[in-house]
């Protein structure tokens, strides 16, 4: 038995049991709030979408855990010392949906976009000089699968794209560097940098005060990772001063972003609602069937997080 375990309101639930059953009709899935006693010892499988932890204690027969999502440091940190093996959520859709946020939204920047909302709510009428693609530089933090398919829109866009990671990795066309030193020579380049990171231990606050200061004067950001990678007062301070010129905010610390925070009202950031990708509730309900069949023809999971690392 399979149970379906998440913090969704029912509807949400409702929905996902349904792409889920639909892919995989000989199976029982039964979303937890339903399961009784008995029927929580059948269960051998868990789907999750961020999953009170408690519930997740709550199946003696527990084997092994499938998250809807492709970011997993929420669930890996809420379930602590429990080893069960955690598979994440790896759609190409996903990647495909975050490269056209990005590609986007480097757009937005690299025309000007929020200097010309300026100009009009001012009732200024302002040319800007145009600058082509080629003459700007796209920094990459995160060459995984989301940064390499970025990297090509970015490319056929005629952008001079570099890449980080923080262990070597080669991407077609992308000049990558990796490493502490590396991430010091990327950034010097960035004139846009978009931070695709996953959130680890080593990459909580990594764009500081200090990082941010090697990036070139005009710099600007999109954070589309995870909000505490990114310190937000050293955002604040650095726009302030006029070393960065603009930054397009999708994740933060806490969501939904408070109503009182800063960030809502400063003129050099745009604030976006978690909504750079999306997960695809047919394709990941596709992907997510296709690695239980495999696991019940075969008993072999899928590629598992690591647990050490977060993702």
């Amino acid at each position: 038995m399979i149970a379906l375990v998440t913090r969704m309101p029912e509807a949400q639930e409702k929905l996902w049991l349904t792409s889920l059953s639909e892919k995989m009709p000989g199976e029982t899935i039964v979303p937890f709030r339903h399961l009784d006693d008995a029927a929580r010892e059948k269960v051998d499988i868990a789907i999750v979408a961020n999953p009170d932890p408690a519930d997740i204690a709550r199946l003696p027969g527990l084997k092994w855990i499938h998250s809807v999502w492709a970011g997993v440091e929420r669930l890996v940190g809420e379930l602590g010392d429990s080893n069960l093996p955690i598979v994440r959520l790896v759609d190409p859709q996903l990647s495909r949906t975050m490269a056209e946020a990005v590609l986007a939204w480097t757009y937005y920047l690299f025309r000007d976009m929020p200097a010309y909302a300026k100009f009009q709510r001012e009732h200024v009428w302002q040319q800007l000089a145009y600058r082509r693609p080629q003459d700007v530089t796209v920094g990459l933090l995160g060459l995984g699968a989301l940064g390499a398919e970025a990297s090509l829109r970015l490319k056929d866009a005629g952008f001079n794209v570099i890449g980080w990671s923080r262990s070597a990795k080669s991407v077609e066309g992308v000049k990558s560097f990796h490493g502490d030193q590396g991430l010091e020579d990327l950034l010097a380049q960035s004139e846009i940098l978009v931070c695709l990171l996953p959130l680890t231990a080593e990459t909580r606050g990594l764009l500081d005060a200090a990082r941010l200061s090697m990036l070139p004067q005009d710099a600007s950001l999109i954070n589309f990772a995870r909000g505490p990678i990114v310190i937000a007062d050293d955002v604040i301070k650095a726009l302030d001063s006029g070393l960065m010129k603009h930054a397009v905010l999708d994740v933060f610390d806490v969501e939904p972003l408070p109503a009182d925070a800063a960030l809502w009202d400063h003129p050099a950031i745009t604030v976006l609602p978690h909504i750079s990708a999306p997960t695809d509730r047919e394709t990941a309900a596709a992907i997510v069937a296709g690695n239980i069949l495999a696991y019940r023809d075969a008993g072999t999971l899928p590629p598992t997080v690591d647990l050490a690392r977060g993702y």
